[in-house]
């Protein structure tokens, strides 16, 4: 797991701090629920009750990479242990066992990387370095279609000579058809966190087999993406 920066007391006591990282958290959840959505569509009510508990701080993330997870049942708050189960009734029955506390521990998981950096870049000095738009190489360059897309061999090559510090990626979920995972790009300007998915369906028939690992370029790819401001999508994020 890579360490996000934290904010420190000088940064919070700004006064715009605290509408700046509420905006950014609500951002970085609707981010983060609409990929959830896409990716557990038979989940969708779940995925917006995942979003109340999570707006209203009802998400513990500990030490020990469990969630606490505050619910209420019949007028009581019940709490909840989540770190890839959960006791709740809904668990077993739920599509791939995703009930809405498991989501609510996964959304708060992905949304705080992102709105600490989002936070951290708002309260930057005026002088922090700033990314400009690069230039890819043209042999990281394929046309499909008449539409351009990047290779991601091109975008590493491309995040190298920008100062990429590192570049981490894991699985979130995996079972037979769907894989989930989530990559983080740090660079001296920022800290980049972005998901993939993928499944058997969704990559071309030749890397099928192996289509977790798909998910893991693809999480890759589109943090680099974001970190380096290109806007064409990654080869390695196309179906066929």
């Amino acid at each position: 797991m890579v360490a996000v920066k934290e904010i420190g007391w000088e940064e919070a006591s700004a006064p715009d701090f605290e509408h700046t990282t509420r905006h950014a958290f609500r951002a970085a959840v609707d981010q983060v629920a609409a990929r959830a959505k896409a990716a557990l569509h038979e989940c969708n009510g779940r995925v917006e009750k995942a979003v109340a508990i999570v707006l209203a701080g009802d998400v513990e993330l500990l030490p020990d990479g469990h969630a606490r997870v505050a619910s209420q049942c019949q007028g009581t708050t019940v709490y909840h242990l989540v770190n890839g189960t959960c006791d709740c009734p809904d668990f077993p029955r739920a599509p791939s066992s995703w009930c809405k506390h498991r989501i609510a521990a996964g959304i708060q998981r992905r949304a705080m990387p992102a709105v600490q950096t989002q936070a951290a870049v708002a309260l930057a000095p005026a002088s922090a370095p700033m990314l400009s738009a690069q230039t890819i190489a043209p042999e990281h360059i394929v046309e499909l279609h008449g539409k351009r897309f990047v290779t991601f061999a091109g975008l590493l090559a491309l995040a190298h000579s920008r100062g990429l510090t590192s570049l981490t990626d894991d699985w979130t979920y995996n079972d037979a058809g769907l894989s989930l995972a989530q990559a983080v790009a740090v660079f001296s300007f920022g800290t980049y966190t972005e998901c993939g998915v993928a499944t058997p369906d969704n990559v071309t028939k030749k890397v099928s087999p192996h289509f977790r690992r798909v998910a893991l370029t693809r999480a890759k790819a589109r943090a680099l993406r974001d970190a380096l401001n290109i806007d064409m999508v990654s080869l390695e994020e196309l179906a066929e």
